[in-house]
């Protein structure tokens, strides 16, 4: 029998995700400012059985290019204009009965506190169907934004991450899943069973109890996407959910059989953790119908707002290096993950910096794949065969249609080969994932072997 695949999509809450010709593109809303936008592209996904969508996030308007952000808003770069995802996911539930919903915080600029009760709240609210994607950021523009001049060295962001998770896991275990009684002939909680989190740690302090009870999930499903080698440490101590970008499928195996394997060190099996790699689907009735709306949209990408992103996504600024050149010599001080397959496609297929600049307008370095349902299918079934990805997190070339088109076209022939569900069979997040039943003991720190 085949390997049943999962599904979820990526989003931002702004008419700009990876693909930087969206909001550009004829077939694209411009009206992320309103619920409806959201409510089309969650009705889509569910349609279409997805596990969850989930929004990134940036805490800064991008600025790094030239160190000047208003060339990021003349041309619309990732993040030039987005809303705050938590409430953008919020409404999304209220358009959906099973989808899970994805939300990306930060664990550099707020406090365990903030983070546990905003998403036991929203585990709430959604009857369970909650991901945190936690995210250290990377850039010094961020850090301007919260008081800071600088943003921290890579190694202390992951510090401070695995701290921030052991504090939140502590506040989310402060009630027990039975104290709350609301016996109206007295008992209102059960003390006893509310307990005081008490950490003290190098960069958090938290007395707790946490106000906010003992959720459906217990606690969210824990998203992440490390790719530096520290990332991936951390990941594989924490994660339950793993988005990936390669474009590569001998990138996609080495990164899934990389990181599985560092499970074992925290106690962990390979099944604990579902690796999605993203990519961007162009349906056609027929290839050459496909293929011609790749090549639209491929067009409409401009070099310029992807090396904007580029540069945030890297904190450095490429503007000071030659367009008709590839990059060479460069350390940089953000994503350094992604940097390596930057560098790796560069090096591959001899691209100049305008070169990559259009590639990464084009979708991030995401692998495209053009074709009629059937192609689409054969491609992703072997990926899964071929020991790459538990499932695959869908990027749009426009929204909402790239979801409908997935949803309506594609799905149905996945589900004529047994690779994906026809009906959601649980009501929470972990129960579309697979997952065993929350715990909120961290698991325990190792000596990363590098």
């Amino acid at each position: 029998m085949s390997k049943k695949m999962h599904l979820a999509g990526f989003l931002m809450a702004s008419p700009v995700t990876h693909s930087h010709a969206m909001w550009r593109h004829p077939r694209g809303a411009l009206n992320f400012l309103q619920p409806d936008f959201y409510a089309a592209i969650a009705r889509a996904a569910e349609r279409g059985f997805f596990d969850f969508v989930f929004f990134a996030d940036v805490l800064a308007v991008p600025g790094r290019y030239g160190d000047d952000f208003r060339q990021a808003l003349a041309v619309g770069a990732q993040t030039a204009a987005a809303l705050d995802p938590s409430y953008v996911a919020l409404s999304m539930a209220s358009a959906t009965r099973h989808l899970g919903l994805g939300v990306t915080r930060s664990t550099t600029y707020y406090a365990p506190y903030d983070i546990a009760r905003a998403f036991g709240t929203l585990d709430h609210l959604t009857g369970g169907r909650i991901a945190w994607n936690v995210v250290t950021s990377n850039a010094d523009a961020e850090a301007q934004n919260f008081g800071f001049r600088q943003h921290l060295e890579h190694e202390s962001r992951y510090e401070r991450a695995d701290e921030f998770l052991e504090a939140t896991f502590g506040l989310w275990a402060s009630w027990e899943p039975d104290a709350l009684v609301l016996d109206k002939q007295g008992l209102f909680a059960d003390p006893a069973k509310v307990h005081r989190t008490a950490h003290r740690g190098r960069w958090f302090d938290t007395t707790g109890p946490l106000t906010v009870p003992s959720s459906p999930q217990k606690r969210p499903a824990i998203m992440q996407a490390g790719s530096s080698s520290r990332g991936k440490e951390f990941a594989a101590r924490w994660a339950e959910i793993i988005f990936e970008i390669d474009p590569t499928p001998e990138g996609r195996k080495a990164y899934y059989a990389d990181v599985k394997g560092r499970l074992a060190r925290y106690g962990r099996r390979p099944d604990d953790v579902k690796i999605f790699p993203s990519f961007i689907p162009f349906v056609g009735e027929t290839e050459t119908i496909a293929r011609e709306k790749q090549a639209f949209h491929n067009e409409l990408a401009d070099p310029i707002a992807g090396l904007i992103t580029l540069s945030a996504h890297f904190d450095h600024d490429f503007s000071r290096y030659s367009l008709d050149e590839p990059i060479r010599n460069v350390e940089v001080g953000g994503n350094h993950g992604l940097f390596d397959v930057a560098q790796r496609v560069t090096a591959k297929d001899n691209l100049t910096l305008r070169d990559l600049g259009k590639l990464y307008a084009q979708g991030v370095l995401l692998p495209q794949i053009a074709g009629t349902p059937s192609q689409i299918a054969d491609q992703l079934e072997a990926s899964i065969h071929n020991e790459e990805a538990d499932g695959f997190i869908v990027s749009a070339a426009y929204l909402p249609g790239s979801f409908e088109e997935f949803s309506d076209f594609v799905v149905p022939e996945l589900q004529r080969r047994g690779l994906v569900r026809t009906r959601y069979e649980g009501t929470t997040l972990r129960d579309h994932l697979g997952l065993a039943p929350a715990t909120l003991l961290p698991p325990s720190r190792v000596q990363a072997a590098e």
